[in-house]
């Protein structure tokens, strides 16, 4: 019977967010035609965090006491599902767009919405990685950093299958130390047991974004690309994994209370 219910909120809860999403994208778009994304950036911000309620997410957003919300930053976080931009935008407390496959500005409409509305930095696909293609990324993330626009970035390159967090790329690191722009790290607890990717089913629970301290990479060469890196996915691990852990007892526990 409770399968049978989560099957049904599942269905709705996916119509009535997308209906939400589909409508108030759609009037999104067209007022970025004519106006800035940096002077409507709230009503994004509303829009993405109803994405979340109406899904039935509770959400929390914890920053540590090193976290600086004013400095222009490269956040480095977990990737799980497709909710991530959602919770992503209601989380961080500034302007912020991304790093998107180059691929996908090929995409009718979306594609114009990334680079016009969104504005996101085009990543060279695996197998066109050619030298222009990459100085024009490296370009663009510059002068999104001049134009104290802070990016964020999925360093392990796709959604985790497992709820754990997959090996980072150095490719951000790299560029955070080019540039000598701070590094936050930043966990998204939850989701995976929320959304998992390949499935369909939206499951109640609460989603948990960890803005962790600011890490300054002024100074630091690339020889401490690896180290910055390890460093960056140990504290980005350290909130999932400690949740995972607690997942079998918490499920025990529930099993308990319905005996």
């Amino acid at each position: 019977m409770k399968s049978f219910y989560l099957k049904v909120r599942s269905a709705l809860l996916w119509a009535v967010s997308g209906l939400h999403f589909f409508v108030l994208c759609t009037l999104l778009v067209a007022l970025g035609m004519v106006v800035d994304p940096r002077k409507n950036d709230r009503p994004q911000r509303m829009f993405f965090r109803n994405i979340l309620r109406l899904a039935g997410v509770k959400f929390e957003v914890q920053r540590s006491p090193g976290f600086n919300p004013e400095r222009t930053s490269l956040f480095v976080c977990n990737h799980v599902n497709i909710f991530d931009p959602f919770v992503i935008y209601s989380a961080i407390p500034q302007f912020v767009r991304g790093f998107e496959l180059a691929s996908h500005f090929k995409i009718p409409v979306y594609g114009w919405m990334m680079g016009r509305f969104g504005k996101n930095i085009p990543v060279p696909d695996e197998n066109d990685r050619s030298r222009a293609g990459l100085e024009n990324m490296m370009q663009k993330a510059r002068e999104s950093f001049d134009s104290e626009t802070s990016l964020i970035a999925f360093a392990e390159g796709s959604r985790t299958r497992d709820g754990h967090v997959q090996p980072f790329q150095k490719g951000v690191f790299r560029l955070a130390i080019k540039f000598g722009v701070p590094i936050v790290p930043m966990s998204i607890v939850g989701s995976y047991e929320f959304h998992r990717t390949g499935d369909w089913m939206l499951n109640p629970g609460k989603i948990t974004v960890y803005l962790h301290d600011t890490i300054e990479t002024k100074g630091m060469s690339k020889e401490q690309t690896e180290e910055l890196r390890d460093r960056v996915h140990a504290i980005v691990e350290a909130p999932v994994e400690e949740h995972m852990a607690r997942q079998p007892q918490r499920e025990m526990a529930n099993l308990l209370a319905k005996q």
